[in-house]
């Protein structure tokens, strides 16, 4: 069976956590509009202001920050600055062929804490609580890299 495969169970695994993230990553960005339009503000660039159907009374306070806009901002950033992390480390992991249960042990969990992270900092938890699920992915990277690691390293037959 051909590894790069999405009839080979460990590549489909790999498949699903990357895509579920991309889509929460992208889902930010939506999230973020969705914000701009219900508190009417938010908005960074001056050209915001400009009357138009979607802004028909633009004031000047709308380019003032606002924390619900920013929250999902933040989260986006947090977002950019990890998943590319996961997508490559995942994609090399999963070329070292590991057991299916190890992969989606931490495939799934890496998507499991990103959610758990995601929710804890849409609902305004202190920094320890995203840190513990900021943390909990973050070991699942070192652990995935560190295998590739050490499987590149070691001699084949």
């Amino acid at each position: 069976m051909d590894i790069l495969s999405l009839q080979n169970p460990l590549f489909a695994t790999y498949a699903i956590a990357a895509c579920l993230m991309i889509l929460k990553g992208v889902a930010m960005s939506w999230l973020t509009v969705v914000r701009m339009m219900q508190v009417k503000g938010g908005y960074r660039a001056p050209e915001d202001l400009r009357k138009t159907a979607l802004n028909p009374e633009p004031n000047p306070a709308q380019l003032a920050p606002d924390d619900r806009v920013d929250r999902i901002r933040r989260i986006q950033l947090n977002d950019l600055e990890n998943l590319p992390y996961f997508l490559v480390a995942g994609f090399l992991f999963v070329l070292t062929e590991p057991s299916l249960m190890l992969a989606r042990v931490l495939l799934y969990g890496y998507v499991l804490s990103r959610l758990l992270h995601f929710v804890a900092y849409l609902s305004a938890r202190n920094h320890e609580t995203r840190a513990t699920f900021w943390t909990v992915g973050s070991l699942i990277l070192i652990f995935m890299t560190g295998w590739t690691l050490v499987a590149a390293l070691t001699p084949g037959p």
